[in-house]
């Protein structure tokens, strides 16, 4: 069976030009969509639905550079042991423990603008961790992208309890 990258033909890089996955999948889905199917045999319906739904997978992994990133690490064998291996190098973990003071003392002073701040600051952190992330997996450094994977991780589960606490206050 392909995979995602063969089945909207795409090399199989972090880099992705979201243009051509966009084409490429409406491309698969134009062809495979339930609607062309509706004359078809239930067989024929229940492969053109597999595939669309298969499509859809594809498309929503390759889309986001998280999941794109996983699923790189994943096709080369590589498991991310998000649940077994927290280890980081010491200077991430610095930064995690500045970043969680700055969130705790935003968050007990109220501080809507500290919070603000932080946010913006751990997504230009993510960005740069994506880069990293990008060189890594091109240079087939898959252990290696692993750990920066798991950064990541931790980056957007921040950003997101932030816009969970922002969205409780509002």
């Amino acid at each position: 069976m392909q995979n995602h990258f063969e089945l909207f033909q795409l090399p199989q890089q972090f880099a992705i030009d979201q243009d051509k996955l966009n084409a490429a999948y409406r491309e698969v889905q134009n062809k495979v969509h339930p609607d062309k199917f509706v004359q078809a045999s239930d067989a024929e319906k229940r492969v053109a639905m597999q595939w669309a739904t298969r499509a859809n997978e594809a498309y929503q992994t390759l889309k986001k550079p998280l999941k794109r990133a996983t699923y790189l690490c994943e096709l080369q064998g590589v498991d991310l042991q998000t649940e077994s291996n927290t280890s980081m190098p010491a200077a991430f973990l610095m930064q995690q423990m500045e970043w969680r003071e700055a969130f705790d003392d935003a968050r007990q002073a109220n501080d809507v603008q500290a919070m603000d701040k932080l946010e913006d600051e751990l997504r230009t952190a993510l960005k740069q961790q994506f880069v990293l992330v990008g060189v890594t997996l091109d240079a087939h450094d898959f252990n290696l992208a692993a750990q920066q994977i798991r950064a990541c991780m931790f980056l957007e589960k921040f950003i997101a309890d932030i816009a969970d606490i922002a969205a409780l206050e509002n």
